[in-house]
């Protein structure tokens, strides 16, 4: 699959989606842009016990738990990072727009952001470009409950094309564990980037037949 897309991670709780998408995406894209707010150090810290080091690679350090020669030689041919005020990145630009876009997880703050038509920065701004040139956008928030100004904002968001994927996890594959769980959200998200069906292995139905 010869497509390019960015992923970014935003300081909502669920870091963990974000880790487990790039995990898989250096499989399915030939290449990916990385964006990582400010905030997501704090998150990886306290919820997967990673501490991201300035001055290293994010890509390498999230991808740490399954680092072997395979997945470091992906890594260096697919993934390339971004500063997330780094405006010369090609797909800030429609004339070099990336075939898609996935914010994962996505903050109600920046959701709110891309509502109102806001790019203020690299991950904004890659995702209003996606809007305007009619390419995929995912953004998965994890929040609950959501306000009705959080509902409003979704359903803009919605209206203008973007597909509102919340980290809700399926329980009929019956998970046993954690990464179990969020692979159902990451094999959605996939589906929606454009993964064939037959590359990804959480589907209903596939023990009926």
């Amino acid at each position: 699959m010869n497509k390019t897309i960015v992923i970014a991670l935003t300081g909502a709780s669920g870091t963990i989606y974000g880790q487990h998408l790039l995990r898989e995406a250096i499989r399915h894209f030939e290449r990916i842009g990385l964006i990582l707010s400010p905030t997501v150090p704090i998150l990886a810290e306290r919820e997967l016990g990673l501490t991201l080091r300035p001055g290293l690679p994010a890509a390498e350090q999230l991808l740490a738990p399954w680092w072997d020669e395979e997945v470091a030689a992906l890594c260096t041919a697919r993934v390339r990072e971004y500063d997330v005020e780094d405006f010369s990145a090609p797909f800030a630009s429609g004339s070099n727009a990336a075939d898609a876009v996935a914010i994962v997880p996505c903050s109600q703050d920046t959701l709110a952001r891309l509502a109102a038509g806001l790019a203020d920065n690299l991950i904004t701004r890659a995702a209003a470009v996606a809007l305007k040139e009619r390419k995929p956008l995912v953004v998965v928030p994890r929040e609950t409950p959501v306000s009705l100004l959080h509902l409003r904002n979704w359903t803009a968001l919605a209206e203008a094309g973007a597909v509102i994927l919340p980290a809700c996890p399926a329980f009929y594959h019956r998970p046993q564990t954690i990464d179990e769980l969020v692979r159902a959200v990451t094999e959605r998200i996939l589906a929606h980037l454009g993964v064939p069906p037959e590359a990804r292995t959480i589907r209903w139905g596939d023990d009926m037949v």
